[in-house]
């Protein structure tokens, strides 16, 4: 660490009350005592009470005593203190810090500061401690006794063990497609109200499959400390579909599994991954082996790699990361794969990621920006174009992210390497990223991951942070659930994305004659293989002589599909819904969505209420809200109002009306005002845009319920003259989530 490490045994030390287990998310009051060392602390020196960047801890403040987050601190020999809540004033990755400045006096050898978070005397409910859990949270401690900012760490800083809560919601989760007869599972957990699985279960549930599964049994018992409940060696002895309910004793519906499809002679099989997060040896929380346990037994990830940011990684960590890649990777069961977060400037290439298919290999780093042993500083790649000479020779797949840094692709990029772009994450939903790529000509993939900072890669909930959405998921056709096989899927972009939920896609092409299809881009590989075939999947890169091709899209979602919109590029060709203009009730939507621009700060804010006048709301919900501080704060027959977020994602309110054709709605939100007839909303959004990223409100009519999960349909699309036809499409759930497929690539 960059900190001074000048006799941390002479800068005192630090007590936290209450210490041990504490319950994520809940309000509690921390009395942390710092006593002086042997220096003291001189008049303008000052503490940092620091915590990690992710962490969602507080909000800290200090001037309504009656307010959550109240937070005191008072000197033993009544020196003046001045106190800030800081973030990003200090070095990574304590990026939060509550700063305690010494004024008007000083500190001697065996006085104290006690600091209150959460301090309860003035009628405050405390300060709420971080959402999602952590072995060993700490308080970290930085003195600078001499008032010189230069700060140096305590031996060791007080901290707590933060737990789940108790089960809220419960969910189930099996493949999306599967041969017949093949061993598959059935996964099974309970989360508490901020998405932590929870391990205070105990009971048995009942399991109801909608057609017969061999080895299922009638019921099985959670049992309490267990984070999750795993039935293997399940089989469909005929080709299908099936789903499975998870019933309380009473009967009542606890949840059910996303459906899945048994077919006798799948050309591929579908595995779910989350390739792209880290944990507290850089920037993320827990352990990097806490990190693929999560992703393997609490996410039920089929692959997994880990993502640290390269100017944080020492080679003695990237040495254990190897070893630990090696170790859990078990062809069959779970594949993790090596691998780094080359984290450069936006200005000079953005984040990429790279993924090597074996261990051993150098990491390339954008900087050594954290790391003081400068030995191996040569191997540097100091921009995108760097980085890609020094992999050109490399077994490795990359593609570009959008995270705090995002991927300058019209900067650089390689084709031989960057395979696909990451249009969602935790950090939101950057469509832009895909049509940067068609702008340039590329024939990139798409792939969706958490990026996840608290520890739960593959079920990445945003927390109380800045994060405004819920990680997501790549489902891989690969032919095997191994790195060979995942790696083909990568370097063939055979892959669609989601924003966290698993739902089976199938989309073809289907041209009229043959097409040519080529193993590898021929643009960028000097004459690849290639064959003669009747259909092309997601990402091929085909060559055709017809004038149009027909598209096949067979979906079937995790909840009722609201549309689904095909596209060539960034034209739009159709959007498919599964009902009419005769199915239409008094269901309005709102939806709010776009960015402030495409840096770190471009989360918007969307506060804001709506009026009615004319008619009643009878009932109005919040949709794809993950943050339990936002959502509707108030609502009665006329006014709903809400606090809501976007960050490129998209959320939004259902309102369902008394009448289907009466009075007008006023909305007012930061970015803009308007007020619509009733009568005039149809199925057609009414957009509202409000400039900045893709930021706009709009609003549209629905059917009161959708209950249809599925989609099918075929659609013709022409192909180009001159130039890549690019095929994909775009699914819209009711509940919110989204997924994209890769681009199906025709040309002449």
């Amino acid at each position: 660490m960059p900190y001074s490490e000048y006799r941390p045994e002479l800068m005192g030390s630090a007590t936290l009350t209450p210490s041990g287990a504490v319950e994520a998310g809940s309000w509690q009051t921390f009395e942390l005592v710092y006593t002086a060392g042997k220096f003291g602390i001189d008049d303008t020196g000052s503490l940092k009470i620091a915590m990690r960047f992710a962490t969602d801890f507080g909000p800290v403040q200090f001037d309504d005593p009656a307010a959550p987050g109240y937070t005191t601190a008072v000197a033993s020999n009544g020196a003046v203190l001045d106190l800030r809540w800081e973030f990003k004033r200090n070095i990574r990755p304590w990026s939060r810090a509550l700063y305690i400045g010494i004024q008007k006096h000083f500190l001697a050898e065996g006085d104290t500061i006690t600091i209150r978070f959460g301090d309860q005397s003035g009628g405050s409910k405390g300060v709420r401690v971080q959402t999602y859990c952590e072995r060993v949270f700490e308080f970290k401690v930085f003195v600078d006794a001499i008032a010189t900012y230069d700060y140096v760490t305590l031996p060791e800083s007080p901290h707590i063990n933060i737990v789940p809560g108790p089960p809220v919601t419960w969910r189930a989760v099996l493949p999306t497609l599967k041969r017949t007869g093949d061993a598959f599972r059935l996964s099974i957990k309970a989360e508490d109200a901020w998405g932590n699985p929870s391990n205070q279960v105990s009971q048995k549930v009942k399991l109801v499959a909608s057609c017969p599964v061999e080895g299922l049994p009638a019921a099985a018992e959670f049992e309490r400390g267990a984070f999750a409940l795993v039935l293997e060696d399940l089989k469909l002895t005929e080709p299908g579909e099936v789903l499975i309910q998870v019933l309380n004793e009473a009967g009542a519906e606890l949840c059910r599994t996303n459906t899945l499809s048994v077919q006798d002679d799948p050309t591929w099989l579908h595995y779910w991954g989350d390739l792209h997060g880290q944990s507290n040896e850089t920037l993320g929380t827990n352990t990097a082996e806490e990190y693929f346990l999560f992703g393997r037994d609490r996410a039920f990830l089929d692959a997994c790699s880990h993502q640290g940011n390269d100017f944080q990684m020492t080679q003695e960590f990237w040495a254990d990361l190897n070893a630990l890649t090696a170790r859990m990777d078990e062809p069959g069961r779970f594949v993790a794969i090596p691998g780094y977060e080359w984290s450069a400037n936006t200005a000079i290439g953005g984040d990429r990621n790279v993924f090597y298919r074996h261990e051993g290999r150098p990491m390339y780093r954008s900087s050594h920006a954290q790391i003081p042993d400068l030995s191996d500083e040569h191997t540097d790649g100091h921009n995108a174009h760097d980085l890609f000479e020094h992999l050109k020779d490399e077994d490795c797949v990359c593609w570009a992210h959008c995270g705090g840094r995002y991927a300058n692709i019209t900067y650089a990029h390689d084709g031989k390497l960057e395979a696909s772009v990451e249009v969602h994450s935790s950090w939101g939903t950057f469509e832009w990223l895909l049509h940067d790529a068609f702008s340039k000509n590329y024939r990139v993939g798409v792939v969706c991951n958490s990026d996840g900072h608290k520890g739960r890669v593959g079920a990445s909930f945003p927390g109380a942070s800045f994060f405004g959405a819920y990680g997501g998921l790549t489902c891989y056709l690969a032919s095997e659930l191994s790195r060979d096989g995942i790696f083909e899927a990568l370097r063939a972009r055979r892959h669609y994305g989601t924003t966290g939920n698993r739902m089976y896609l199938d989309v073809r092409a289907l041209p009229a004659g043959t097409a040519k299809r080529f193993e590898r881009d021929p643009a960028e590989f000097d004459d690849p293989a290639s064959e003669d075939v009747s259909e092309l999947l997601v990402g091929d890169i085909a060559q055709v002589i017809d004038d149009d091709v027909e598209l096949t899209v067979h979906v079937i979602g995790s909840a009722p599909i609201e549309k689904v919109d095909v596209y060539d590029g960034t034209d739009h060709l159709i959007t498919h819904r599964a009902y009419g203009a005769e199915d239409l009730g008094t269901r309005i939507r709102l939806t709010f969505s776009g960015a402030e621009y495409r840096g770190r700060s471009r989360t918007t804010t969307w506060d804001g209420e709506l009026e009615i006048d004319g008619n009643k709301i009878v009932e109005a919900k919040m949709f794809n809200n993950w943050n339990l501080d936002r959502g509707i704060q108030g609502q009665d027959e006329r006014r709903v109002s809400w606090k809501a977020v976007t960050s490129g994602n998209y959320c939004g309110i259902d309102l369902w009306l008394e009448a289907a054709d009466a009075g007008e709605i006023t909305i007012t939100t930061p970015h803009g005002r308007e007020t619509l007839s009733v009568d005039a909303i149809g199925a057609e959004e009414t957009i509202i845009d409000a400039e900045a990223l893709e930021r706009r409100f709009a609003v549209q009519r629905l059917p009161d319920t959708l209950e249809d999960c599925r989609a099918e349909f075929k659609v013709v699309c022409p192909v180009r003259e001159e130039g890549d036809t690019r095929l994909y499409v775009r699914v819209q759930q009711i509940d919110g989530h989204r997924a994209w497929t890769s681009p199906i690539y025709l040309f002449r």
